[in-house]
């Protein structure tokens, strides 16, 4: 019985010690991995936006805080007063692997310029031709809202032997639209308040004079 007592203590410690030992790794690459999925992000949204002079990003109002929500405005100049494209995520859990999540390009007019991937649990090979450049191009120019695969009535030729791949990156690019309507208006905020700082700015210096 003694032994047994001893047995049940011992694991009992060791099953603590690794807990803490989880506990503060976690607490210690957390910040750095958020750091990474940021500039990941950042970076896709750039790609995705071809020729922009500026990149602001938003939150997403239902999710603040959380960078892999976070929508991007494209502008044409540096004054920001011109809105060209947006960037913004889009999810689908309906992939082979799992959820693949996009970072999807979009004009004004809600048109597809092109995506990335942030992130896909496709199985090596054909599903994961969903990121190559032919694959891409097929989106390009498509009306974002209701784009579909042909074998569902729309325009997309899928993925040989992946059909439920394009069918994913199909719903993560709608989800991408929707994810927008509420977002735009974080957007329009955004740039609100960067002209008002920039008119703070102005008065300042002006009085000043």
């Amino acid at each position: 019985m003694k032994k047994i007592l001893q047995l049940i203590l011992s694991l009992t410690l060791i099953s603590a010690v690794c807990a803490a030992v989880l506990a503060i790794v976690n607490n210690a690459t957390k910040e750095r991995i958020a750091s990474l999925d940021k500039l990941k992000a950042e970076k896709a949204a750039r790609d995705v936006m071809p020729g922009v002079a500026v990149v602001v990003a938003c939150e997403d109002p239902e999710a603040p805080g959380d960078e892999s929500l976070k929508a991007f405005v494209g502008y044409a100049d540096e004054a920001k007063t011109k809105v060209v494209a947006y960037a913004v995520p889009g999810i689908s859990t309906k992939g082979y692997g799992g959820d693949i999540r996009l970072m999807v390009g979009l004009t004004p007019e809600r048109t597809v310029i092109s995506y990335q991937k942030l992130a896909a649990g496709e199985t090596p090979g054909l599903g994961a031709k969903l990121s190559t450049p032919e694959f891409i191009a097929r989106f390009k120019d498509q009306p974002a809202a209701g784009v579909a695969v042909t074998k569902d009535g729309g325009k997309i030729e899928a993925l040989t032997s992946a059909t439920i791949t394009s069918r994913a990156v199909c719903d993560a690019i709608n989800d991408a639209v929707k994810r927008l309507e509420p977002e735009l208006g974080m957007l329009l905020l955004v740039q609100r308040r960067l002209l008002e700082d920039g008119r703070d700015l102005l008065v300042a210096f002006l009085l000043r004079l």
